[in-house]
């Protein structure tokens, strides 16, 4: 049961971060109005996990660098889990 739990986990993991990756690659957009949608919905799921590493590391020269934080967290929380499930599976899971 803990494995399904964790691979659930581990799916919701990679999920996140591409949708941080395509919120990323938006950003070099200046003409995309955040508020219509679809953009909006990314923004409202991404925003708020980007504004807890925003607290910590103010932009600096117009760059935000709160995202690759972000990738940084989730990439070595993805990896933890990933070990853990390994063992069970008989091999590595990434």
């Amino acid at each position: 049961m803990e494995i399904i739990i964790l691979r659930t986990v581990l799916s919701f993991i990679s999920i996140y971060l591409l949708l941080l990756f395509i919120r990323v690659i938006l950003t070099w957009f200046p003409n995309i109005n955040w508020y219509n949608q679809p953009f909006a919905a990314l923004s409202q799921v991404t925003d708020p996990y980007l504004n807890l590493f925003r607290s910590l590391i103010p932009p600096m020269g117009g760059i935000d660098f709160s995202p690759m934080l972000g990738f940084l967290v989730l990439t070595i929380l993805q990896r933890a889990i990933a070990s853990v499930i390994a063992p069970s599976l008989g091999g590595s899971f990434l």
